[in-house]
C-alpha cells in the first residue's frame, strides 16, 4: 500500500471509528471550547456579505449552524465532513433548529460539488487531514464562483501550542505506541508552515493568500479534563487499548502535567493558530 492510500485510509478509520465518536460525545464542550474561532469565521462571513456557504471539515456542525443563523432564509449553507457520526449528529441538530443547513457525507477532497455554486468556503480546524492539499483545495475553487472568498483557521507549530501536545509528552514514557507527529503529513499542525500554505493556495488556483497570527483565549472546565485527554488527540487513540495499570498511571501523570493550565474551576491555555483567507 503507497503512501497516499495509506493516509486515507488512516483519516477515514480514524475520523468514523473512536475519534468521531469521541468528538460526537463531547460535542457541548468542545463546541464551547472553540466558540471564539466559530465567531470569527461567522464575523468573516457576515464581512463579505456570504449567502451562499460551504463549510469544510463541519463536524458536528456547530459552525455551519451558526453561520445559517445570520444568513437565514436568504442563506444557504453546507456541511462536508468524512465523519458518518458526525454528519449524522449534526443532520439532526439542523432538523431540532429547523436550520436552513444541510450535511454531505463525503471527503472535500474528491466529492462532486456543483461547480461555482458557493460564494464562500470556510473550515474551523477542518483542512488540515487532506492526503493531497492541492488536490483538495482545487477541488474547492471548482465548487467556489469566481471572486468567492476562502476563509479558514488552522494551527501553528506544536511549540507554540503547548497545551496541545502536553498529554502525548507526559505520556510517551508509559506509552511507547504513542504515533509521532510529523511536519507536512496529514494532522493538526500540518499546515504551521505559513509557505507550505501559500504554496498549496497558489498552486490550486487561489489567489491572495493572506496569513494572520492570532492567539486565542480558550477555555475548558477542569471537570472534563481527564475525559478530554482521555478521549481525544493521539493520547486518545492508544489508550483505549491500555491495560487497567498502566492506564491508572498514565491518567495520573497526564493530569499532573496540566497543572500549570489549571485554574481553580477551569483550564485555560492560549491557541496560536493562522487565519488564513484568499479569494477565487
Amino acid at each position: 500500500m503507497d503512501i497516499t492510500r495509506r493516509n486515507d485510509d488512516e483519516q477515514a478509520a480514524r475520523w468514523n471509528g473512536p475519534a468521531g465518536h469521541a468528538w460526537v460525545e463531547s460535542q457541548a464542550v468542545l463546541d464551547e471550547l472553540f466558540r471564539p474561532f466559530e465567531d470569527l469565521l461567522v464575523e468573516a462571513v457576515v464581512a463579505e456579505h456570504g449567502s451562499q456557504v460551504l463549510d469544510v471539515g463541519c463536524g458536528t456542525g456547530s459552525t455551519t449552524l451558526a453561520v445559517a443563523r445570520r444568513t437565514g432564509a436568504r442563506g444557504r449553507c453546507v456541511g462536508v465532513d468524512v465523519s458518518e457520526p458526525m454528519v449524522t449528529a449534526a443532520r439532526a441538530r439542523a432538523d431540532r433548529e429547523g436550520a436552513q443547513a444541510s450535511f454531505v457525507l463525503a471527503d472535500a477532497e474528491d466529492h462532486a460539488f456543483e461547480p461555482a455554486s458557493f460564494d464562500m468556503v470556510i473550515s474551523r480546524f477542518g483542512v488540515m487531514f487532506f492526503k493531497d492539499s492541492v488536490r483538495a483545495f482545487a477541488n474547492l475553487r471548482r465548487a467556489a464562483r469566481d471572486g468567492a472568498k476562502l476563509r479558514f483557521i488552522t494551527w501553528r507549530a506544536p511549540a507554540e501550542n503547548p497545551f496541545m501536545t502536553t498529554a502525548e509528552r507526559a505520556a510517551a514514557p508509559f506509552m511507547p505506541s504513542l504515533p509521532a507527529r510529523r511536519p507536512d503529513e496529514p494532522g493538526q499542525f500540518a499546515f504551521a508552515d505559513p509557505d507550505r500554505v501559500r504554496g498549496i493556495l497558489e498552486e490550486s488556483g487561489w489567489t491572495g493568500g493572506d496569513l494572520r497570527p492570532v492567539d486565542v483565549p480558550c477555555v475548558l472546565p477542569e471537570s472534563e479534563l481527564v475525559r478530554y485527554f482521555t478521549r481525544l488527540g493521539p493520547l486518545g487513540l492508544v489508550l483505549r487499548e491500555a491495560d487497567e495499570s498502566t492506564r491508572e498511571r498514565v491518567v495520573a501523570t497526564v493530569r499532573a502535567a496540566f497543572d500549570p493550565y489549571v485554574h481553580g474551576a477551569e483550564v485555560r491555555f492560549t491557541a496560536a493558530c493562522w487565519t488564513v483567507g484568499a479569494q477565487a
